[in-house]
């Protein structure tokens, strides 16, 4: 039987086992795998990406548009 793998927990660094047993996985206890969670949850935790056409403020030197239905 091998020796269970070990990992670093993401949320205090501190060892962490990488096993069906833990139910934490890849956290080292709950309280790590809540503190995560909240940064998500909060929107802490972003991915770049360039802004898209509907996320761009219209110029306001440019007219309005006649769009007018």
């Amino acid at each position: 039987m091998s020796a269970p793998r070990i990992v670093r927990c993401p949320t205090c660094g501190g060892p962490s086992v990488f096993a069906p047993g833990n139910l934490f996985r890849p956290f080292c206890s709950e309280r790590c795998r809540n503190i995560d969670f909240g940064a998500w949850a909060s929107e802490s935790y972003r991915v770049a990406a360039p802004p898209s056409v509907g996320d761009v403020p219209d110029d306001p030197s440019d007219p309005p548009s006649s769009d007018a239905h």
